[in-house]
């Protein structure tokens, strides 16, 4: 099953597979959001942080390799009452923008080795000056738990790896901790994350 097909079937089951509330870690950083900043999220999935940007006001586009999630994205804006702009991309060939938002979001995006540095020096140059990268992702220590995200190391990241990704900028937060997720039915239980806070200079 390739990727896409997989969130697909995912995404095509009923309800919201991570629930329809923002993740917490980003719900925490909120005194880096104002309102009319232009926000990218990254692998949004069917919205729920999206949504959420779009409802403190910031201009957002969600960005998902899987059309079914872009439709519940949308759904959901809609009935939060505000707009969202969404689009689908393979995000290994996605034309990345370059100094164009404010926040990039990205909420457990898990790329495999070969294409993880690339992407995720990506979404710290699609960055204006000044703006800001949220991430939280699982750790390989998650494999203990299994409370959610991939099932094989190889997937999972630790603060060092991250950091050296985006070629060692300053972080203003970098943390490896447990937590307790509750996020619809696939993020549910302890968790172990790696959770980053950087800003464009």
């Amino acid at each position: 099953m390739s990727n896409i097909e997989f969130w697909n079937t995912r995404y095509a089951e009923p309800g919201f597979a991570y629930g329809t509330e923002p993740n917490a870690f980003l719900v925490s950083q909120k005194q880096y959001l104002k309102a009319g900043m232009k926000a990218l999220a990254v692998a949004d999935g069917e919205g729920r942080n999206g949504a959420w940007l779009a409802q403190q006001g910031l201009d957002v586009l969600s960005v998902d390799a899987s059309e079914i999630g872009l439709r519940k994205t949308r759904e959901l804006a809609a009935e939060r009452g505000v707009v969202i702009r969404t689009e689908q991309a393979d995000l290994t060939i996605w034309a990345w923008p370059v100094s164009g938002f404010d926040v990039v979001i990205s909420i457990y995006a898990h790329f495999p080795p070969p294409v993880r540095a690339r992407l995720h020096r990506a979404m710290f140059s699609a960055l204006k000056p000044g703006g800001v990268l949220i991430l939280e992702a699982f750790t390989p220590e998650q494999l203990k738990y299994k409370s959610g995200g991939p099932p094989v190391v190889e997937m999972l990241y630790t603060a060092e790896m991250v950091i050296a990704d985006i070629n060692g900028a300053k972080p203003l937060l970098l943390e490896e901790t447990v937590t307790e997720l509750a996020e619809g039915k696939y993020h549910r239980g302890t968790a172990s994350v790696v959770r980053l806070v950087l800003q464009r200079s």
